[in-house]
């Protein structure tokens, strides 16, 4: 028998916007205040607008839920070949930070655009693999599992 590789297997993957659903993020109780289905909406819109340069998804919970709203940014398929990792990103909840990820993934996001100093401010660590020393589960957007609290910067 021969195997054929689907065409998607080599598509190109553009810049794509991993938004947490789960347990936490998208919350009105943990997060009151903030417009969450609009958040969506304004992403998913942005992705339509990009002519296929942006995608958006959602996951259940990503893990870090003391930073809810999370979202991952992960490299284009070219900028992953030249060793870009995925930026995580917490406390995604007003228009200001929904903006900068937009506008930052739109430029090529990692591994393509210089992160701007204001949406740096919102990096977080992502989980650690499963089997580290202290470690739970839960998933994140790189395909490992892991959970971890407390953010980058200490907050």
């Amino acid at each position: 028998m021969t195997w054929i590789r689907p065409l998607a297997a080599r598509a190109e993957r553009p810049c794509t916007l991993v938004v947490c659903r789960g347990c936490c993020c998208g919350d009105p109780r943990k997060n009151p205040g903030t417009d969450h289905a609009g958040q969506l909406l304004r992403l998913r819109e942005a992705a339509a607008a990009s002519g296929g340069r942006l995608a958006v998804r959602t996951s259940d919970c990503l893990g870090p839920c003391a930073q809810a709203n999370v979202i991952v940014v992960q490299p284009t398929t070219e900028a992953r070949r030249r060793g870009a990792r995925a930026a995580w990103f917490g406390w995604a909840l007003d228009d200001t930070a929904t903006d900068e990820v937009i506008a930052w993934a739109e430029a090529g996001g990692p591994g393509t655009a210089p992160l701007p100093a204001t949406l740096d401010l919102h990096r977080i660590d992502p989980p650690a693999p499963a089997g580290s020393p202290g470690k739970g589960g839960g998933g994140n957007a790189e395909g490992r599992t892991g959970r971890r609290g407390g953010g980058r910067r200490g907050r």
